[in-house]
């Protein structure tokens, strides 16, 4: 184990529909990784893989005879902490909670009271509510003294206006919460913070950031500070995604509803799981495969899905009045060099010129030299954002004393 082992750690949990992703840190805003993994395939073939900081793997493990859901994924990864921390205290446990609603503009310690409120927020994210608060709840029932702190996607945007998040529909029910929130948010914020530390000058202007992977979404930033993001009121809205279709005309699912005698299950598995990259080529969600395979249809599915992310460019361009930065992020943004360029050629008339060579490398900066926009690959790093959060959050808690804990 690197760093001091007599200091204190900060562990994190990320809990997705179908996986749970988890780190631990030495303690400080740019504590040094100790460990990185993920449970995946829950509810079909669950599997663990655990890395150290070099990368190299430290433990594989794989359920056959079982089916583990989120809560008892999080109970098989505090039997390996304990293993790995070997008696090294902890100071706490950071979530990644999709929704925090009207309330939370920042991150917040848990109590009874927090996660009461917290579940009240699952019919506006239902299919990743759930499965955030279960490892908190799985927790506080292993380790009531572990303090918990919750990091919600929702905070970031919360510096919109309420003209950017409000529909379009009776104030009734904009009262009552049916608005736009924009998802993604510790992403947006570990970018602008890693931007504001190596490139201050870029991180105080007019940016777009897209985060392209299996969900995927673009945000407007001005001086640090969310101004637009394509998702809304859930995580299903905006560009077209893996498995989700993105923006979509109200008056389908009218016609799902009334023509196909569609119900609300069946509509929302067609919106979140089966369409998107994989429901239009009928082939994959995976960027990856579909670039590999010959059929017309993974052609058609990835224009498609590039064509999305040109608009809504520019409906960010126009909600920031200008643009001076093109930020790409997360799996298919860091990875898929044809994609970055496809985008870039459709943003010529925004004054973006790609600098193909560096683009195919994946370096930092791939604009060509005189482009009047700049484009820029910056790897996101959510897991560490929830772990500075956690760390600052119970070292400024009234009354908080950050005793550190064994798991």
């Amino acid at each position: 184990m690197e760093g001091n082992p007599t200091g204190g750690c900060i562990a994190v949990l990320n809990a997705g529909s179908s996986s749970v992703k988890f780190a631990l840190y030495e303690a400080g805003d740019n504590g040094a990784l100790l460990f990185r993994g993920q449970v995946e395939q829950l509810g079909l073939a669950p599997r663990m893989k655990v890395v150290d900081a070099r990368g190299e793997t430290v433990t594989r493990r794989k359920w056959t005879n079982e089916q583990l859901d989120h809560r008892r994924a999080t109970e098989e990864i505090l039997k390996l902490g304990r293993e790995l921390l070997a008696g090294r205290p902890v100071l706490g446990i950071g979530h990644r909670v999709v929704h925090g609603g009207m309330r939370f503009d920042a991150p917040a310690r848990i109590d009874g009271e927090v996660l009461k409120y917290l579940g009240t927020l699952v019919p506006l994210a239902p299919l990743h509510q759930p499965h955030n608060l279960a490892p908190i709840e799985a927790i506080a029932e292993a380790a009531p003294q572990m303090p918990q702190v919750a990091c919600f996607d929702t905070a970031f945007h919360r510096s919109q206006t309420a003209l950017a998040g409000n529909f379009a529909l009776p104030r009734e029910l904009t009262d009552a919460g049916v608005r736009r929130y924009g998802f993604h948010g510790l992403s947006y914020d570990y970018i602008v913070a890693h931007l504001a530390e190596t490139m201050p000058v870029l991180a105080r202007s007019r940016l777009i950031i897209a985060h392209l992977g299996n969900g995927a979404s673009l945000c407007a930033v001005d001086e640090g500070k969310s101004v637009a993001s394509t998702m809304g009121f859930t995580a299903l809205d905006g560009l077209m995604m893996g498995t989700r279709t993105g923006a979509l005309d109200p008056g389908v699912l009218l016609y799902l509803m009334m023509e196909r005698r569609m119900s609300a299950k069946n509509i929302e598995d067609l919106l979140y799981r089966k369409s998107g990259l994989l429901g239009v080529s009928g082939i994959s969600s995976d960027m990856r495969t579909l670039r590999q395979s010959p059929e017309p249809e993974a052609a058609e599915a990835i224009a498609l899905f590039v064509y999305r992310i040109v608009r809504e460019i520019g409906s960010m361009a126009a909600a920031l009045g200008g643009v001076d930065g093109l930020v790409f992020t997360a799996g298919i943004g860091e990875n898929d060099p044809a994609t970055r360029s496809e985008v870039a050629a459709g943003c010529r008339w925004l004054g973006l010129t790609l600098d193909e060579e560096r683009n195919r490398r994946g370096e930092t900066r791939i604009h060509a030299e005189g482009s009047r926009l700049t484009a820029w690959v910056v790897p996101t790093d959510e897991e560490r954002m929830i772990a500075r959060y956690t760390g600052r959050i119970l070292a400024t808690a009234p009354g908080s004393t950050l005793r550190p804990a064994v798991l």
